[in-house]
């Protein structure tokens, strides 16, 4: 055995936790509650485990049952969880006025994302603009780790795998596809810039701008992103907007240092 694998912690893997993860996001994403049998068939689990903790979850009050159509939803119990972790993120509770006073100057929506479960990031924080908006976003919003300017930020400094990375991307939904070159272009620009634009790509008629906030490793972590009607977010503004993106994320990363 080589020092490196004496040094490494065993992890030991515990199936019944990470089943019971999987049913919650799974119905987390879903739209309409869901029986038994699609839920086992799509998680590839066994229906009767499924079924089992289905039930812990549901007395635990994490999960809802629907007795006529037998049915199941996320349960509201998992609020207080969401709600307790997002007070206790010093990160969130840091960088809340500064999204506030980004929100007022440029007339933006302003949210910091960090990276929750594989391939999602979940919003944290965020100040509304008091502009008519399209784009709904509520705490707790979740989105595909390489959508939009975000996106472009993860691929451009967590150097993930490059098949692995093309077959995301042709997953991803939005309203005015780039191709994948012109998207890897873009991240290129984003390794030098150090922050990410996607004008009406993501979203038509929207631009986001976007900074990576790096963990302890160098590889982004967090963003910060501000999202703004394209009409009165001109091309002269993006920079000034990029640049107080980036203020923010020193004067937040120096306190928490």
């Amino acid at each position: 055995m080589t020092d490196s694998e004496k040094a490494a912690p065993n992890k030991r893997q515990v199936p019944a936790v990470t089943r019971a993860l999987a049913i919650l996001r799974f119905l987390a994403k879903s739209n309409d509650p869901i029986g038994v049998n699609p839920i086992a068939r799509e998680l590839g689990l066994v229906p009767s485990t499924c079924l089992h903790i289905l039930r812990v979850l549901q007395d635990e009050g994490l999960v809802e049952f629907e007795e006529k159509t037998k049915r199941y939803s996320i349960g509201i119990g998992i609020l207080p969880l969401a709600r307790s972790a997002l007070q206790k993120n010093t990160f969130s509770v840091l960088v809340q006025p500064h999204l506030s006073e980004l929100s007022k100057e440029f007339g933006v929506t302003g949210i910091a994302t960090q990276i929750s479960e594989p391939g999602q990031m979940v919003v944290v924080a965020l100040s509304q603009s008091s502009l008519p908006f399209r784009l709904q976003v509520d705490l707790g919003s979740r989105f595909p780790l390489l959508i939009s300017a975000t996106g472009r930020c993860y691929a451009a400094f967590n150097t993930p795998d490059p098949k692995e990375l093309r077959t995301k991307f042709d997953k991803l939904a939005w309203d005015h596809p780039p191709s994948f070159d012109e998207w890897q272009n873009e991240v290129a620009d984003v390794r030098h810039n150090g922050y990410a634009v996607d004008q009406g790509a993501y979203i038509s008629g929207v631009t986001v701008v976007a900074v990576p906030v790096f963990g302890s490793d160098g590889k982004m972590l967090r963003s910060l992103v501000a999202i703004g009607i394209s009409e009165r977010l001109r091309n002269a503004e993006i920079p000034k907007l990029a640049n107080a993106l980036i203020k923010i994320r020193d004067d937040v990363t120096s306190v928490q240092i």
